[in-house]
Formats: C-alpha cells, structure tokens, sequence
C-alpha cells in the first residue's frame, strides 16, 4: 500500500502554496507563515482539556498549545540570562565537533574489478578497530574519565597542596597512598580491557583470505583488502567487507550466508550471485556485447556474516568504516546511576559544609595573620568531612551485587555486562517490553485455517490430510491413464463459465498455494563430503525426511511449510529457478519459479510467479497481512470478520490469494517488469508500480491463523511487577489486533480493565478530536498505533505524554525500532523516572541503549539484544527475581554503605573541630599518618564493607509482596533527610567523643589521641552493629577480625601512643565510658523508633 501513495498527483492548491512558501525572501517568509498554517491556526484557539476546568479557566497557557506558546518568548538579556548562555555554548561547540568531524559524502563509486589501483579517490582501511584508547590517549583518557566526577577532582587538588611548604599537615601518604590506589585499580581494570580489545581486533584483521590476481590466488590479511579487490570466501568463514556476489560453487547460482553477528538473528539469508558473472566459464573473460545488469539487495554480501554454504567469489565495494556493520554501530552512553548522581549531589553539600566549616574557624581566630593560608590549612584538615574510600567502597560493592546476581541459582545464566548500575534495578518506573520472542516465544504452531464457508483447527486437520491424498490420488490416476486427453481436458476447463468448486479442491488449491508461496530452502545434512551437499540428492531423487531442516528468514513461514509437510505436500527441493513438491502418494511435482517479490515492511506481502512443468500453466501466488491483502482480493464477506476472530484468539493472520495468467500477459509483465529493474531514477517506485499492474482481482484462497505461544510464567511476573508500581509498555512491530490480544492473554491488561484503542489520525485535528475523547476515559489501557504515535507527539507531545503515562498499561503496536529508543527518551524526559526497556532482537538494541536500564534476553532471534544490554538473562519471568530481590537489595545496601562511609569521614571531622576550636583555633591535625591511613582502611574498612551483605526481607517476602518495591522508587533510603540525620549522629558522637576524652585526659596531650582515637575505632564498630538489619556469618568475622587488627597494632603505635598507659584500667574504664554515652542514646532511638513507627517491611518479617 505504501508504494504507491508517492504516485497520487497533490492537489494543485496546496502545491503552489509551497512553492510560494520555499521561493520567498526570509522576511516574507515569516510572515506567509500564518497563511500556510491557516488551516491548524483555528486548532490554536481551541484548547486540549487536560483538566475539568481547562474550559473554565483559558488564561493559562498550559491548556492551549505548543504553537501558540511560541509567541511569549523571552528576548534579549532576559532570555540570554535565563539559560540562553548554555545554549550558545552548547551550539559553538556542536559546530566545531562539527567541523573536526565533518563527514565525507558518499557518493556513486566506479569499482573496477580486480583493479583496485585504478579507483580515484582514496578508501579506508578495512581494519576493525573496537579500542577506547591508542598508546598516547590511554593515560589522558583514563585520567579524565576517573577526574570528571567532583569527588576525585576535590582529592586530586588536595593531594597536590601538600607539595607547597605551608600547607603541608601530614604525610604526603595520607593523602596519596588512598588516591594512587583508587586510580591504580582503574588503571588496571581500564588496561585489560583495552589490551583484550585490541588482542580481539588483531585476531579478525589478520585472517587470511584468497585474493583473485592476473597472477592467481594470492593471500592477503583482511586489513589489507582494498575496493576493487576480487576475494574469494569458503564455507564457515567471515566474509571480511562489503561485497557483491559474482560468483559461487553452488550449482544453483545462490548461497546462504548467517547474519546473526549483524543483527542478531538466526536464520539464514538466501544471496544471489550476479547472473552474468555466474554463467561465465571462466572469470576474466570479456563478454563482447556489454552487459548491463541492475544489482538488487539480494546480490549483496555483508561485512560480518558468515557463509553456511560453498564458496564464493565477491568484488569488494565498501571497505572499514563504510561497512553497514560499523556504520549501523552507535557508541553506547555511559550510564550513570541514580544512586551515583544523588551522592554526587551530597558531596557537593558535604564541600559546602567544609568550606563553611573553615570560614567559620576563621572568622572565630579573629583573621590575624596570614589569615588565607589558615583558612586553606583548615579546608585540609576538615578534608576528611569528604570521604575518597566512598567511590572504592560503592565500586568493589557493585561488583559484589554483580556476582551475587550471576551466583544466583533461581535465575540461572543471567549475566551482569554493566557492572555500575546494579542499583538501577531498584528505582524502577516504566518497564518498556518487546513481544515477539520476548513475552512470547517466537515458535510458531500452525492452528488454523479458514475457506470461507468452511474452518479448520487442530483437531480437524486430519480431514485435510484426507483431502489432499485423494485429490492427488485421482490427479495421479488421470495422468497414468489418459497422458495425452489430460492437458486439454484442463484447457477446456479454465474457459468454461465458473461452476462452485467442491471444499476438496479448495482445500487442494489452498494447501498447494501455502506450499508455494514462500522463501523456505530444504537444506539436507550431507552424508557426503563437504561439497556436493545437494549434489547426491538431485541425482537419487532421495529427499529423506530424516535430515531436512527447513530455512527461512521468518519463522511463521517454516511454520507454514511445515504444516503443508504434514499434512502430505512436502517441500523436497528448492534452487533459484525450480521448486518440487513430494505428493502423499511419493510423487514429485516440479515448478519453475519465474519471478519473486520478496516480504518488505513496507508492502506487508510477498508474492511468486511459478510455472507447472507438467501443464505449463503459469499462476501468480501473494500472501500478506489482511491489511495489504484487502484491496487486492476480489470482493468478499469475511475476510474482515475472520480476521479480527483470530486476532482476538492471538493468532498471526496471513491472507493466501492466486491469480491464472496467460503466456501473453506473462510475457507482457515480464518486459515491463525488467525495464523498470533498469531504470536509474526512482527505481523501486517504478518495479512496484509495474508489480502493481498484477495485483488486481486475485481469488482469494484462504485465511491462516498461527500462534506464538507466550513464555514460562508471563502472567504471574507481569502481575507481580504491576503490583510493584511499575507501569509496563509494549512495544511491538505486530499488528494491532494481534498486540491487544496478547495484552490481554499475557494479563498485561488486567481482565477488569477497559481497553482505548487510539483511532488511527492523520492530520492535527483528527489527533485533537481522539486525545480529547481518550482524555475523558478513567484507568482504561492505551493500544496505539506506530503512525498515529509519530503525528501525537508531532504536535500534542507534552500532553500525550501526560495522558499515556496514566494508563496502567500502553501498548504500541507497527513500532520501528528508532520510535522505540525514541519512546524511551520522552519518557525519560518527561517523567524524570527510571525507564528499563527489555528485548531480544537486534531490533530492540536501541531502545535497550536508551534506557536507563537495559535487559536483553538470549532468544531465537539470537544474541544481539543480550549483547548490548547491561543485564542479559534467559528467561521473562527471571526479570521478576532481578528486580525484587536483587535490585532492591543492591539500593538498599549502597545507600546505607555511602551514607556509612560519609558518616565515618564526618565524625573525625567534627572531633577535628572540636579539637582546634578547644586549642584556641590552632589548624593542626588531631590524628597524624598512619593513624588517618589506618582508620579509613585496616580498622573500620571490613565491618563497613560487610554493609553488602545486608537484606531487611527474606528474597521470599520480597517476591510474595511486590507492594515493597513502591517504596524504593520514591527513593526514600537515600535524600537529603537521612543524609541529614547521619550529619547530626556524625556531630552528636565527635562531639562526645573529643569532649569526654578533654574531659578524662590526664595532664599529657598523649592521652587524649589515645582515648579518643580507641573510642572512635569501637563507637564504628557498634554503630555498624547498631545499622545492620540481618547478620551474616561474615559480618561477625568482619567485626572480630577488625577489632584484633587495632588491638594487635597498639603494639606498634608507640610513636602515637604510650603503651604503658593503654594497658592500665582507667584507660579501659574512660574509652568505655565514652563509648556508651556516644552509642547507647542511639540505641535507645532505634529501638523507639522500631516500636512505636516500624518501617513497612518489618510489619511483614514480625
């Protein structure tokens, strides 16, 4: 249908208004603006109702819409000072990106074969290069990416400081030792990255190939080829750039290559060898007269697949970047999580804080003397307010997530590929989802066929069977009786007024049809050597059924020829001219195939001419969805009917039409056919014009229903996942009927529910008009279409958007995959909530990528989806136990381990304060070397760390009440509230801490370090205790093991501490008094706070 809409002649008024519009000067332009849009500007008055009151109240502009806002526009300095800066820069730099990386124009290219020293211009490479970095970036890449985020840039700078004499306050190993560590592991991890890629890349530009030469075959390394170059390709190997097919060992003059690798499916795709260079007897002979030949797509060879049969011979066109395969790669954003953002967010009030801290104690000091060296002598020594083991901490945690997720036996094969948003898991609010192979399991079953008067399901295809075996039986027992009275017996026939044909051979006419009308190859595993797979085959006529395997590059086609074998007309054979099929009775029919008009998306059908090679009679067969098939078929009164009732049963439709055709108006077809192949300019809108000619009046034959059958366990993961709050969207290239029904057997759509299906709208007003009816509807689902999607969001954007996300569920159906990532985004922008899209087809990649959160899933498509994404598992229902358990565990653990951690570096920083205010303002450190080093690392880091292993509920309790993930995605374990009670428990405990050790020193400052400093490593202790909501094993050791290390270590610290004192009982009694006036008011709180308003979780565990 698509074709040929360009070739409606546009009505002449509007074509001039146009031309007027584009042939005008800027400053007319502006002002025909109006007149061009004359018939939208009356749609500007009327206002889009999204509320009651928005026809009472008009003066808001939010209910009139966007082209009429354009007008109120700030101007001047106003808009430059409201953001108009960022937007100036932001364009200046785009334009010189822009520039740097100015494209070249690809243009039309003369290949001369085997000569590639004749081309003119100057190709890339055919070198794959999949590295990040090259020997000089590597250092300068890293260090940007690591110094980038504010924490590691704060740290950097006041490492550096203690270079400069006056500012030096401890050790330089205090502060270096923590930050070389951080960027060593980085380093490290970023360097075997980079050496595996690079390994994997020289590994693919070093095959070998067979270069064709006026020598002969010569070796050439794959980034050594050049366009022009004649290789030669074997069976299982990679075919290393862009190619046309000349040539192939294949008798049949085709080969089958695998594209998994491109996009990700499996099946194979059928190529054709270019005619004229196939039929030379050799290559290198000079045809006299010169050949023009048109090349189609199916003459093409594409860089990263594989050839699964013979060898072939390609001229090289397109070599390195200019292959499809890298130009169809995006590079993937980095992505950041929520988590890391708000922490962000919190070290920069943290910085805030530290310098307020230090202007404070300056101002207190009077300002005497070199007042700014102290201020910055105060900002070192309060540092620690910041913490550098923060980023260590929440890096090594989600690597633990990651390998307790892989670890995880419930949801076995689950790979981790993104191992820094684990927590993304838990904030979730729109889950995006593909249908086919991802909610169902794209295995089709053939469950219904339909004559009109007459239908068939499973339990009835056995009359069919019946059917096709006793007409084939008499055709069979005609043409051995009388071979010479049978061809004008048929003759006769077909002139003959029609008379009503029996069901038996309508059923006959159908099954044949469904047999032809295809792109399915028979492939047979050779007992034979390598070659001559399909050799040994054609000289016995032995099409055992043992080892055919059926290839096509959709699987409801196989399913199709599968059902025909079944019920008695087998597909055995298949090359580029023939087909046969085997009878019930074992004899072989052979067809010739004439032409093909593959399946495009645009045309939803594909058709065939074939000829009988027994009558000679030529038939014209089409299959295609009802909606292309329609208007193609002569008149009927159920074709409609039926197909909705399959829909509705989630069935696949597929409409099966024929048409005679004379030898002359074949003929006549043909001549026009292949002129129109020839033709340079609008080529496709000429063949499909010409092809047009023929769909016209076809008989229609039959209706088929197949079924794909939904995976294990949809239902009860979709409801589980609704009743976590999470609003779940699907997003499929299917057609309407069939995404709503699998809306509802799949309970997306709960049974309750209504259901709104957008009307299909083509202009602003019919979009007004259908929002505002969709508007008036309460809690009912949203099915859309793709086209009708694309003019909404032209105009009404903001307010669709609005309206879609209040629906409990959407379903867009007939999406591409560019409008799915394109979904992802808006939602991500209007919302400002987590998205998580999930798919498995190369098709989904990019909306996995856009999403916050991508999941792949291994299915029959292949592997592409699972590779671009950050999760990959193996099954739907895995997504539930991934989100429940594992993403709620990974937030509410990091949240409470960065909070710890910044807790940790806030209390030494307020026992710092109270120190110096204490010696009258002094900037001198209160804990020197390896005191500082210590505390952050050998004596407090385990317990810290064993924060991961934490779970408020049972991984059952979380399954059986999904209610608890709402929880999450308010994001309530980590804001500027619980931040703000850590900072008060930080100040309260310094505070005691530092006092009660002033209070209790006797006469040597020694004394106070080593009161304070013990009491502070047992108070993190306790408070670790005090945070932990389930114990492990682990938690136990972790605090034990901490507490012998800073026991044992006393030992040593006899340049911090006096020995003799530490052994004594005042010492134990005072760190113990200290200890439990600094920790027990907080166990008290908690332990009020527990009874009298107990978080929800604890309600179920009780």
């Amino acid at each position: 249908m698509a074709d040929h809409i360009p070739l409606h002649p546009v009505p002449r008024r509007t074509q001039r208004r146009a031309a007027y519009y584009t042939s005008l000067p800027a400053a007319q332009r502006h002002h025909s603006r109006y007149q061009v849009e004359d018939e939208s500007s009356l749609l500007d008055e009327m206002p889009l109702m999204m509320s009651e009151e928005g026809f009472e109240n008009d003066e808001s502009d939010y209910h009139t819409l966007p082209r009429a806002r354009v007008s109120h526009r700030k101007r001047g300095l106003e808009w430059f000072i409201c953001g108009g800066w960022k937007f100036l820069c932001a364009s200046c730099c785009d334009w010189l990106i822009n520039i740097c990386r100015r494209k070249k124009e690809l243009k039309a290219r003369t290949v001369w074969l085997g000569c590639p020293e004749k081309c003119e211009e100057k190709y890339p490479r055919n070198a794959i290069k999949n590295q990040k970095y090259n020997i000089f970036t590597f250092i300068p890449g890293v260090l940007y990416e690591q110094f980038k985020f504010f924490l590691n840039l704060y740290f950097l700078i006041v490492s550096c400081s203690q270079f400069v004499p006056a500012l030096k306050i401890g050790y330089l190993y205090t502060y270096w030792a923590p930050l070389g560590f951080v960027l060593a592991v980085t380093m490290v991890r970023e360097a075997v990255d980079e050496f595996r890629r690079y390994q994997r890349d020289k590994e693919m530009n070093s095959q070998l190939y067979s270069k064709l030469t006026i020598r002969g075959k010569v070796q050439v390394k794959s980034s050594d080829i050049q366009v022009g170059d004649l290789i030669i390709v074997e069976k299982n190997q990679r075919i290393p750039s862009d190619m046309v097919f000349l040539r192939t060992s294949e008798k049949t003059g085709s080969c089958f290559i695998r594209t998994d690798q491109l996009d990700g499916e499996t099946d194979w795709k059928l190529k054709v060898a270019v005619s004229c260079t196939q039929r030379l007897p050799a290559l290198g002979e000079d045809s006299d007269p010169t050949v023009h030949e048109s090349l189609s797509i199916e003459n093409t060879l594409w860089a990263s697949t594989v050839v699964a049969s013979g060898t072939v011979i390609g001229v090289v066109i397109y070599t390195g970047k200019e292959t499809r395969s890298v130009m169809n790669t995006s590079n993937p954003k980095n992505k950041v999580g929520l988590l890391d953002l708000e922490l962000n967010q919190l070290t920069k009030a943290l910085f805030l804080a530290l310098v307020a801290l230090s202007i404070v104690m300056v101002t207190l000091q009077g300002f005497v003397g070199p007042w700014y060296r102290n201020l910055f002598r105060f900002l070192l020594l309060f540092s620690y307010i910041i913490p550098i083991s923060l980023r260590v901490n929440l890096d090594m945690g989600k690597a633990a997530y990651g390998w307790m997720i892989m670890k995880d036996d419930n949801i076995p094969g689950t790979v981790v590929r993104t191992s820094t948003i684990p927590e993304e898991l838990g904030r979730l609010v729109y889950l995006l989802t593909d249908k086919t192979g991802t909610l169902t399991q794209n295995e089709m079953i053939f469950k219904r066929l339909h004559l009109g008067t007459v239908s068939y399901g499973t339990d009835t295809m056995d009359e069919i069977q019946n059917h096709i075996i006793n007409s084939y039986s008499q055709m069979h027992s005609q043409s051995s009786g009388n071979s010479t009275s049978s061809t004008p017996s048929r003759k006769v026939q077909s002139s003959a007024p029609k008379v009503r044909k029996t069901v038996s051979s309508r059923i006959h006419e159908a099954v044949k049809a469904i047999a032809l009308c295809h792109n399915v190859t028979p492939v047979y595993e050779s007992h034979a050597g390598v070659t001559g797979e399909t050799e040994y085959a054609e000289v016995d006529q032995n099409f055992s059924d043992e080892n055919r395997t059926y290839q096509a590059s959709s699987p409801d086609e196989v399913a199709l020829v599968q059902w025909t074998e079944s019920v008695g007309l087998t597909l055995v054979n298949r090359d580029l001219t023939s087909m046969q099929l085997k009878t019930p009775g074992g004899q072989i029919l052979t067809y010739y195939i004439l032409q093909v008009f593959p399946f495009t998306s645009e045309s939803k059908r594909m058709g065939i001419i074939v000829r009988d090679e027994s009558t000679g009679e030529v038939t014209f067969y089409m299959k295609g969805a009802d909606v292309a098939m329609s208007t193609i078929v002569q008149y009927n009164d159920w074709l409609e009917e039926e197909c909705g009732n399959m829909a509705r049963e989630g069935l696949r439709t597929l409409v099966v039409a024929k048409k005679s055709l004379t030898e002359e108006q074949y003929q006549d077809f043909e001549n026009r056919y292949n002129q129109a192949k020839l033709s340079i300019h609008d080529r496709a809108l000429k063949v499909a014009a010409v092809v047009e000619s023929l769909e016209r009046e076809m008989e229609l034959l039959c209706l088929t229903g197949v079924e794909d059958q939904l995976q294990a366990d949809v239902r009860p993961t979709l409801e589980m996942l609704r009743n976590a709050g999470i609003k779940i969207w699907m997003l499929t290239g299917d057609k309407l009927e069939t995404a709503t029904c699998i809306a509802k057997s799949s309970h997306l759509v709960s049974r309750t529910q209504d259901i709104h299906v957008f009307r299909p709208v083509s202009s602003r007003g019919e979009a007004h008009l259908e929002l505002n009816a969709f508007r008036r509807k309460h809690d009912c689902a949203l099915v859309i279409s793709g086209d009708s999607l694309e003019v909404c969001l032209k105009y009404y954007e903001h307010e669709f958007v609005e309206l879609a996300c209040q629906c409990p569920a959407v379903v867009c159906c007939r999406c591409s995959p560019t409008q799915k990532a394109h979904i992802v985004k808006l939602l991500q922008h209007h919302t400002g909530k987590r998205t998580c899209a999930i798919g498995d087809g190369g098709n989904d990649v990019s909306m996995i990528q856009a999403a916050d959160c991508g999941i792949g899933i291994e299915g029959k498509e292949g592997k592409q989806a699972s590779l671009a994404a950050d999760f990959s598992i193996t099954q739907f229902k895995h997504i539930g136990r991934l989100l429940m358990v594992h993403g709620r565990n990974s937030y509410k653990r990091s949240a409470a381990l960065g909070q710890f951690v910044m807790h940790r570096g806030l209390i030494i920083s307020t026992m710092q304060a109270v120190f110096s205010s204490v010696f009258y303002f002094a900037s001198i450190p209160l804990y020197q070397g390896f005191l500082m080093v210590g505390y952050a690392t050998i004596y407090t880091m385990f317990p810290v760390f064993s924060l991961v292993l934490d779970q408020d509920v049972k991984p059952e309790m979380a399954l059986l009440y999904p209610e608890l993930y709402k929880d999450l995605t308010k994001g309530r374990s980590l804001s500027f509230k619980t931040f703000l009670i850590w900072v008060l428990i930080s100040i309260y405990q310094g505070g005691i801490l530092m006092y009660g050790a002033l209070l209790l020193f006797e006469s040597e400052f020694v004394h106070v370090v080593a009161i304070s400093f013990t009491a502070l490593i047992l108070t993190e202790l306790l408070m670790v205790a005090l945070t932990i909501r389930t114990w492990h094993w682990l938690m136990v050791v972790a605090e034990f093991f901490s507490l012998g290390c800073y026991v044992a270590s006393l030992a040593f610290l006899n340049e911090y501490f006096d020995v003799a004192f530490i052994m004594t009982v005042t010492f134990l009694w005072k760190v113990s008094a200290i200890t439990v006036v600094s920790c027990l008011p907080l166990y008290i709180l908690k332990y009020l706070k527990r009874k009298f308003s107990p978080p929800s979780y604890s309600k179920l565990t009780s």
